[in-house]
């Protein structure tokens, strides 16, 4: 796959395809108003990416008794931030905002190759390409952009949801330090707004394990900035087989 552009010209490529001298995309130091109200545009629960549809094996956890509560969920979600998919997550994602900023398109297909090929179950292979999906065809049906046109182009639009958002957000000059901490928040929200269904919690014990679980969005966020593409893995294998056994649960509300 090769993203290809349509400005001044660097090299011709064996295939004859021509890439662009990119110039980095300026951004600010400070995210504006506007960028801020985009921001939480593209990760409002209503943005129409199909989240709610997804439990990320959550669902299997809380029909085995693995999740049961309000302290067994946060403490679930915990660990996907700090050592599960939800790390690996931040991670992709900056290295996909970073290669946008740069305009560094091949490294924006290299990261998303490697996002796709983390994912350990058919299910979340299924979750985080349908999202990435949908998420590229509603940001460039209202806010089109040349650099989410090419990466649609040389994907096929198939890109893993880290990398869709980070790039898009890179684009749209909203700035790492704002658009991470508020992406990692919506994936855990979103798993928060499952158990308040399944368990099921009410929703003021929903809010509270949003409240408790806020310092470590904040910290994975900053610690995932700094890491580079050799700082990716996991190590919550229990959610990973979560992923696996929910293919075959008997009876089920979600896709994954």
């Amino acid at each position: 796959m090769r993203m290809v552009t349509t400005t001044t010209t660097r090299a011709a490529t064996s295939t004859g395809t021509v890439m662009a001298e990119q110039m980095p995309t300026p951004m600010p130091e400070r995210i504006s108003a506007a960028a801020r109200v985009r921001l939480t545009t593209f990760l409002s629960p209503a943005f129409p990416v199909g989240a709610f549809s997804y439990s990320h094996g959550l669902e299997w956890a809380i029909d085995t008794g693995t999740v049961r509560d309000a302290s067994t969920l946060a403490g679930w979600i915990d660990d996907l931030l700090t050592r599960g998919s939800f790390w690996t997550d931040a991670v992709v994602f900056k290295c996909a905002h970073e290669g946008a900023i740069k305009r560094d398109e091949a490294a924006v297909l290299v990261i998303g190759e490697l996002a796709e090929a983390l994912t350990p179950s058919r299910e979340r292979h299924l979750e985080t390409m349908a999202m990435g999906e949908a998420f590229l065809v509603a940001v460039r049906a209202a806010w089109p952009d040349d650099a989410l046109t090419r990466l649609f182009v040389a994907t096929g639009g198939k890109v893993a949801y880290p990398v869709a958002v980070g790039v898009a957000t890179a684009v749209h000059a909203i700035p790492l330090e704002d658009a991470l901490p508020v992406y990692l928040n919506t994936l855990a929200a979103n798993l928060v707004s499952v158990a308040v269904r399944l368990v099921p919690l009410g929703q003021s014990e929903g809010l509270r394990v949003i409240a408790r679980i806020e310092p470590v969005v904040l910290a994975t966020a900053e610690r995932a900035a700094r890491a580079t593409i050799g700082d990716i893995g996991s190590a919550t294998i229990r959610s990973d087989i979560a992923s696996m056994k929910h293919e075959t649960q008997y009876s089920r509300v979600f896709r994954t």
